[in-house]
């Protein structure tokens, strides 16, 4: 057995975070903000690994014959650009020591490289480890596109000169297969299904989650390998949170039209948004206000956790069977990235596969 394997498990610590009020005047709604979700002592743990923290979801790491992570930023060979580092809420002081697993603009591919190694390696799926053993997993990485495509990966075996599959979500049976999806504040799903052992790797934007992708997956699943959705284990990774998540009247609208339900996931003026009453200035001489000074477009806020859940339990998983990591990363900066808070800032990655 690897680090990985043999590694202690501890119960995630909570750091408490303090997050900046906006003025009420900026944003001419009355938006309560509420903090993300605090799992409980007995919820999603952080595994040790060669120094790396990785977080897993209790339903998934019962199941002996998959292996599954949520990457952290801590660790690796990263230097984060100070502007980046700088805005990131409760982020490590040090520039180093950042687990980029992102081939983005700021970073140098070898470092990345060698962060990717870390991470599959404490997967049980890095070359290092499983060369001397000769049973090396295939690692698949998406080329993602906020689409509502998913791809089945049938051959275990790898091939270098492979192009990475473009879409947003991954299925397997295969054992020897590593899943993959990138995240910076988009929702990242795990599937597992416990009678057919096979899983799935998912990232779900909004335009995935408008497009129901989660569910999606899951029938895929079923035309592929027979997947009864009630024999499902899913689980649904640290994202941003409502409470960070700000979105216009472009959104709340496609909502209001593809879910019935939509007005649940939503806090602030949804009902004017999703009528398309966004505008605060349609008559701007009545408000008598200068030059620049006009009212900003109202916004609310999304929870696309709650969306995801909610699509998944309408696909037929039990609401039992469906558990949330409870983070947002645009609060938690000092255990995530996030593009949202961000801007210029490191890749996440969610992973799953079959022993």
């Amino acid at each position: 057995m690897d680090d990985a394997s043999t590694s202690v498990r501890e119960n995630v610590r909570m750091i408490p975070l303090m997050v900046k009020q906006r003025s009420t005047a900026s944003r001419r709604t009355s938006i309560r903000r509420q903090p993300a979700k605090t799992p409980k002592a007995t919820d999603w743990k952080l595994r040790r690994a060669d120094g790396l923290q990785i977080l897993e979801a209790p339903a998934l790491a019962r199941l002996t014959w998959l292996t599954h992570g949520f990457s952290t930023r801590r660790g690796g060979e990263s230097q984060m650009p100070a502007s980046g580092a700088g805005k990131a809420a409760g982020a490590q002081k040090s520039a180093g020591s950042i687990l980029n697993l992102g081939f983005t603009d700021w970073d140098i591919r070898e470092r990345v490289v060698a962060n990717r190694e870390k991470f599959f390696s404490a997967m049980g799926a890095g070359s290092t480890h499983n060369k001397r053993r000769g049973d090396e997993m295939r690692v698949v990485v998406l080329k993602q596109i906020h689409s509502d495509v998913v791809h089945v990966i049938r051959d275990r075996k790898k091939d270098a000169s492979a192009v990475a599959p473009t879409g947003d979500a991954l299925i397997a049976r295969e054992p020897g297969v590593l899943l993959v999806v990138q995240i910076a504040d988009c929702v990242p799903v795990l599937l597992a299904d416990t009678k057919n052992k096979a899983v799935a790797a998912i990232h779900s934007g909004w335009r995935g989650t408008l497009a129901r992708i989660a569910e999606k997956t899951l029938g895929q699943m079923r035309m592929e390998f027979g997947t009864d959705p009630t024999n499902v284990v899913a689980a649904i990774g640290p994202a941003i949170g409502r409470c960070c998540y700000e979105v216009g009247s472009e959104v709340a609208q496609q909502f209001e039209a593809k879910f019935p339900e939509a007005r649940e996931w939503f806090e602030g003026p949804y009902d004017k948004l999703a009528a398309g009453e966004s505008d605060p200035n349609w008559l701007p001489w009545l408000t008598m206000r200068p030059p620049g000074h006009a009212p900003p477009p109202l916004r609310v806020h999304l929870d696309l956790i709650a969306a995801n859940r909610a699509i998944l339990a309408h696909a037929g998983v039990p609401a039992r069977q469906i558990s949330s990591a409870g983070f947002c990363t645009a609060c938690r900066g000092d255990l995530f990235f996030s593009y949202r808070r961000e801007r210029i800032t490191g890749r996440l990655v969610a992973a799953i596969g079959i022993r």
